[in-house]
């Protein structure tokens, strides 16, 4: 168990830009919580009568100029996300309840959808803390993270090099030319051609509707077919153990009372829509399965691997044609192969395999440090 109340994070500014602005938002017990500029105090924004409030911009931190750092101390909090934007605050605001209206890197009318931004994630909580690099959503300005615990120890994640975003913004485009899919569609770039961001496929997807329809059904179809003549084990890494499933009568892959459909390529990336969603009747069992079906799909190891996610390794993940080509894109440009490129991305084998999703953690957190712009490097 922890015994401190706060937290010490080191912000450090090696993007080149001239000033980096960082917002520290989160929840705790009484709400909606956000660092003020002292980098100390927690603001806590009333609850607006009308949507679309907005966040004082001076409430943003001032990092400093190129090579500049800046410690602010947190709280324990939840959900809490560490955003950076280069030569300018964010435009943050905030709806009834109170809650935060995040950045959106999918809407073109969005105030900061031209402004070069990224985040990190964290949770402070009694038991540890929690943090981790994420490309879920986009990648962007690269973040990268170093843990130094109370007992020496240090944990940490480079994330994306420098050039990181140039090198997945050509690779997108480059299967797209091999392949005849819109994986170019999702570079964003600025009114100058420069790269601001390489969106997910699900992000890729609200800007342009049905963006991936009908990607996966050669390979779903595959996998169907497979397992309607053996079985499928998958391991549920939790109380449920192991489960077997096979393909029966309407073309359900069931597990026991447990069953799921075909899903569309919109379901295998969000992980969580079709067979995949949550809601009134889907038990803790049925989403744990999912979400192994689901990374199994987006890795494309179903049809070399019935044992799941045992039988996995980490070196045989998208060598499938039909996969998640922006996960592989995210894994082999990350330094390291780490960082959240899925919703599952922290699904594997509980056999000696290299961490997928890019987090540190401890029980006894002494100090974390946050890069911006290349990896911490000491």
């Amino acid at each position: 168990m922890t015994v401190n109340s706060t937290l010490d994070i080191v912000l450090r500014n090696d993007t080149g830009a001239a000033e980096l602005y960082a917002h520290i938002t989160g929840k705790d017990d009484q709400g909606l919580l956000l660092i003020g500029n002292d980098g100390t105090k927690p603001n806590r924004p009333a609850s607006p009568a009308s949507p679309m409030q907005p966040i004082p911009p001076e409430w943003a931190i001032q990092v400093g100029g190129p090579g500049s750092s800046r410690t602010v101390r947190v709280p324990r909090m939840e959900g809490g996300r560490i955003w950076f934007c280069k030569d300018k605050p964010l435009a943050l605001f905030v709806n009834p309840g109170p809650a935060l209206v995040e950045p959106s890197a999918t809407n073109p009318s969005d105030p900061n959808h031209d402004l070069d931004w990224g985040f990190c994630e964290f949770t402070w909580n009694q038991q540890q803390l929690y943090a981790n690099v994420s490309f879920v959503d986009f990648v962007g300005l690269p973040v990268s993270l170093q843990l130094k615990t109370t007992n020496g120890a240090i944990k940490s994640v480079p994330g994306m090099p420098s050039d990181g975003l140039a090198k997945v913004c050509a690779k997108l485009e480059e299967q797209a030319r091999r392949d005849g899919r819109p994986w170019d569609k999702l570079v964003i770039r600025d009114k100058i051609g420069k790269a601001l961001r390489a969106l997910s496929p699900v992000a890729g997807e609200m800007l342009h509707a049905s963006l991936f329809d009908g990607y996966y059904q050669p390979y779903v179809d595959a996998v169907w077919a497979k397992y309607a003549k053996e079985d499928l084990t998958v391991d549920t890494q939790s109380i449920w153990g192991q489960v077997k499933g096979r393909v029966e009568a309407g073309d359900k892959l069931t597990f026991g009372t447990i069953s799921f459909g075909k899903p569309s390529a919109a379901d295998v990336f969000s992980c969580s829509t079709g067979p995949f969603a949550g809601g009134q009747g889907v038990t803790g069992e049925q989403l744990n399965i999912g979400a192994r079906l689901a990374a199994a799909l987006n890795r494309s190891t179903l049809l070399d691997n019935g044992d799941q996610p045992e039988g996995e390794k980490v070196n045989l993940y998208y060598g499938h044609a039909i996969t998640n080509h922006y996960a592989r894109v995210c894994h082999e440009t990350s330094i390291g192969g780490r960082g959240y490129a899925f919703p599952y991305d922290d699904v594997g084998s509980s056999h000696d395999q290299p961490d997928q999703s890019g987090f540190v953690n401890a029980p006894n957190p002494r100090e974390l440090t946050v890069g911006v712009g290349k990896p911490v490097d000491g």
